[in-house]
């Protein structure tokens, strides 16, 4: 948790996502590596799957392109391990789905997660309700709440008050991807959120200019950036050089 809470000393924060393996295994750890060397606060890591429920189109193919590539979850967990030992030290959030983390065992799941030296998970699809056995294996590793707009202030409640790390907030109702604005209301979002924790509140899906995440920074802790990461560098002959440039534009947004 130091390096979240540290991470959250100079807010808002800048907090890209990049699956893993795409375009290839060497390739993203490259492009994860220059990401958190030229603005990023803290990186979403991708663990991909081949039924991405929340995820749109842009994420749904780089993930695809990662398990065609081979892609596991054990390649996964090694390249954390490498992209630490490359000198990376700000945190790094393990996204993925939770039948694959199922499939490959969840203690040696943890385990090796923790070995690597990853700083906390964001499994989309394990409900409040069915989290208590991986809440229970992680300590002090947090298990990152998300809320959307359709949550019942009760819902909401329940799931905030005990939040670590952070909230992750989806601005929209749908999947993941780039939005022509930001959506109407997210400060009274975010606002309703904050009546029921002192955890950061991050806003993520649909954010994709440098200017949307000026707008959602200066009313949240954090701005995620997922699909709009994925798309540019995705589509670059130099990946490397490409994060490097998109990581600067967002976070000199974002100052």
């Amino acid at each position: 948790m130091n390096r979240i809470n540290d991470a959250f000393k100079n807010k808002p924060i800048f907090m890209p996502y990049f699956p893993l393996g795409y375009p290839d295994l060497k390739t993203s750890i490259d492009v994860i590596e220059a990401l958190a060397q030229n603005g990023a606060d803290l990186i979403e890591v991708g663990l991909s799957f081949s039924d991405p429920l929340a995820d749109g189109p842009v994420i749904q193919r780089a993930t695809q392109v990662a398990l065609e590539n081979g892609i596991t979850v054990k390649k996964s967990l090694e390249a954390v391990k490498e992209v630490r030992k490359r000198g990376v030290t700000i945190p790094l959030i393990l996204m993925g789905y939770f039948n694959p983390i199922l499939s490959y065992g969840l203690e040696k799941f943890i385990r090796e997660a923790r070995e690597a030296e990853a700083d906390g998970f964001i499994i989309p699809d394990l409900p409040l309700e069915e989290s208590g056995e991986f809440e229970s294996l992680v300590g002090d590793m947090p298990l990152i709440p998300m809320l959307a707009p359709t949550s019942p202030n009760d819902r909401m409640e329940a799931i905030a008050r005990n939040a670590k790390g952070f909230i992750y907030l989806v601005s929209v109702t749908g999947v993941t991807g780039e939005r022509k604005s930001i959506s109407e209301g997210l400060d009274s979002l975010i606002h309703r959120v904050r009546e029921h924790t002192p955890a950061p509140v991050c806003v993520g899906f649909g954010i994709g200019t440098p200017e949307q995440a000026r707008q959602v920074g200066a009313l949240a802790d954090g701005v995620i950036v997922g699909s709009a990461c994925v798309k540019t560098i995705g589509a670059s002959d130099q990946p490397a050089e490409t994060a490097k440039q998109f990581a600067s534009e967002f976070r000199d947004a974002m100052k």
